[in-house]
């Protein structure tokens, strides 16, 4: 071999032998426990679908009972639905409402009511686009916030009066 040939063959073959010493040990890397792969437990939701079907169904009834039109909505403790109904004859406005008034409650873990007595006082941090009236109620399970209520359609007295029906149910 001539010292030209020898001068181009030699960082072809450091390049080489860079590739097979780097690749090597990926190679013959110890695969990942089984543990290690897996996803973690979802924590424990504190209110089921199940138990927002009770608290809903309960709610419907109060509003049934009285001939009231409305749309109620059960929300988890970070504000996400888990049921909504409308029954007919309900505005279509009554929809946002009630969604407003249970994110109002999963914001200030109060009454709607008693953020707005409180922002009258000045006493709460405002909540974006939050109901100042009566309807919207947290669900508690003992002392734990677990989700809330929001119904809309009647007035604010009669939607809350529809809402802790619906919360009567959680022990």
């Amino acid at each position: 071999m001539t010292r030209a040939t020898s001068v181009r063959l030699t960082p072809a073959l450091l390049l080489i032998g860079v590739m097979s010493f780097t690749a090597a040990p990926q190679a013959q890397a110890p695969a990942a426990p089984a543990a290690a792969t897996q996803k973690p437990a979802p924590a424990p939701q504190a209110l089921t679908y199940e138990m927002a079907v009770q608290v809903i169904d309960a709610a419907e009834a109060e509003a049934r009972k009285n001939n009231w039109n409305v749309t109620i909505v059960v929300t988890d403790a970070v504000g996400t639905p888990v049921v909504l109904r409308r029954i007919n004859g309900a505005s279509a406005r009554s929809y946002d409402i009630a969604m407003r008034k249970a994110a109002t409650v999963v914001a200030a873990k109060m009454t709607t009511a008693e953020y707005g007595a409180k922002m009258k006082e000045k006493a709460v941090t405002e909540v974006p686009n939050g109901i100042t009236f009566a309807g919207g109620v947290p669900i508690m399970r003992g002392a734990e916030f677990i989700g809330a209520v929001g119904t809309s359609g009647v007035t604010a007295a009669q939607d809350e009066i529809i809402s802790k029906a619906g919360t009567s149910v959680i022990k």
